[in-house]
């Protein structure tokens, strides 16, 4: 069964979209320079609604140990996400420290970039691959973009993996079938205007998810 990440989520309408969907994780955002971020009193009340209904994921970028400390008193997250520069001993401290499983997300541009994945097998528990940001993007991720999802195909990883960056309600089944991506991450596929999801949007991209699983049981 393919796993279904929503990431961004920053409204009640989104939140229990997500769930009422059945997306197995929902991503809240803790980086200021995000047109998805939410603040500590906000995601509290986001978790509240996503408790017991999907596992919730703090992502975070770069963040110290207090910015750290304070997501998971607000959001008592299920998973932290590193989605920034963090080095191979600082995915290990953190993982350390907290006792929460970590997700690290590996930017991929190309093979070369797929170098460093053996190092962070061996202190993260799930890996993430998104799109790298442009040179002059002032925040990480994707923005909205694809990386060549081949990259990926045939490659045996040591830990749980996400495919991220660029997917859409319209791409998403061909991009399982292209690298067998167990569990998928959506972000900015989702949303209209940056930064404002969309509860049918979710919706359709669940089930379109969900389709592409079954049209692959099938062959």
């Amino acid at each position: 069964m393919v796993e279904v990440k929503i990431c961004g989520i920053n409204s009640p309408e989104a939140a229990d979209a997500a769930a009422s969907a059945g997306a197995e994780y929902a991503g809240l955002v803790f980086f200021p320079p995000s047109p998805r971020h939410v603040g500590y009193e906000q995601a509290a009340a986001l978790a509240a609604r996503l408790h017991h209904r999907c596992r919730i994921v703090a992502v975070l970028v770069d963040a110290s140990d207090a910015e750290i400390e304070c997501a998971v008193k607000a959001i008592r997250p299920d998973l932290l996400q590193l989605h920034g520069r963090e080095t191979v001993e600082r995915v290990a401290a953190i993982r350390g420290h907290f006792d929460i499983p970590v997700v690290k997300a590996i930017s991929v541009a190309d093979a070369e970039d797929l170098a460093c994945v053996t190092a962070y097998e061996r202190v993260a528990d799930h890996l993430l691959f998104d799109a790298k940001a442009p040179q002059t993007a002032a925040r990480p991720g994707g923005h909205g973009a694809a990386f060549d999802w081949q990259l990926l195909r045939n490659r045996n990883f040591r830990r749980p993996w996400l495919l991220s960056g660029g997917l859409t309600v319209e791409n998403v089944a061909r991009a399982i079938r292209a690298c067998n991506a167990a569990a998928i991450d959506c972000s900015s596929g989702v949303e209209t205007p940056p930064g404002v999801k969309s509860p049918h949007l979710i919706r359709e991209f669940v089930a379109a998810a969900r389709a592409a699983r079954f049209a692959d049981a099938s062959t």
